[in-house]
């Protein structure tokens, strides 16, 4: 390589040097903010779930200290005070109205699970469960009329809890004298390709109790 090459390619390093440091100078902020950007944005996930983790082991704590109270009025106060929120909190409130209910205080649990079911912030699974679960409270004052419409409209077709929500129906008819729409509806359940052993079981047994013999199964449910 002659002089004359070699001082152009040093001329033209230089200028390229000149333009790169121009280039720092002019938009280096941009890389220092992305730098600070990254490490903050990794610093607050790692902090997010350091609280998630704090607040879960906190809620799993009050929880196991609640549920370890053998007095069910004292497990029931302890479970009001369990931190949670979501999906925990619909579970912590499904726990405390069974306390309630447990320690006599039927309007308590049922406060409870009224609460739960108008709470638009857990998953719709459990306001149903809240629902369903309202229905088997007997509190005085309650209303028998508003217990069959609230499980009539639980017994419709695709809902999770309908096959129970009849078999409730069933019982509010015998406890009617209507025994004929009572075999009827358990006779229903029994044949439904949902129904759960258990339940299939319970329906037939109420068959018989009420005079009647069960139909031979037809569903898949009930071949089980």
């Amino acid at each position: 390589m002659s002089d004359t090459d070699s001082f152009i390619s040093e001329v033209s390093e230089e200028v390229r040097k000149d333009a790169l440091y121009g280039y720092v100078k002019r938009y280096g902020w941009i890389a220092v903010l992305l730098i600070v950007g990254l490490v903050g944005g990794a610093g607050y996930v790692e902090w997010t779930k350091a609280q998630d983790r704090a607040a879960a082991e906190a809620t799993g704590d009050a929880l196991l200290a609640a549920l370890n109270e053998t007095d069910m009025e004292m497990q029931a106060q302890l479970l009001t005070e369990v931190p949670a929120d979501g999906a925990d909190a619909a579970v912590v409130a499904l726990l405390t109205a069974a306390a309630q209910q447990e320690a006599g205080d039927g309007d308590a649990a049922l406060a409870t699970l009224t609460a739960l079911s108008n709470n638009l912030e857990v998953p719709q699974i459990y306001r149903d469960v809240a629902v369903f679960k309202s229905t088997l409270i007997d509190v005085e004052g309650s209303d028998p009329a508003e217990r069959r419409q609230t499980l009539q409209s639980l017994a419709s077709p695709g809902l999770p809890f309908r096959l129970l929500a009849q078999e409730q129906l069933a019982l509010l008819d015998i406890a009617d004298g209507n025994t004929d729409a009572a075999i009827e509806t358990l006779r229903g359940i029994i044949e439904d390709a949902e129904v759960t052993r258990g339940l299939r079981d319970r329906s037939q047994t109420l068959i018989v109790a009420l005079g009647e013999e069960p139909e031979p199964a037809t569903s898949e449910g009930a071949s089980e």
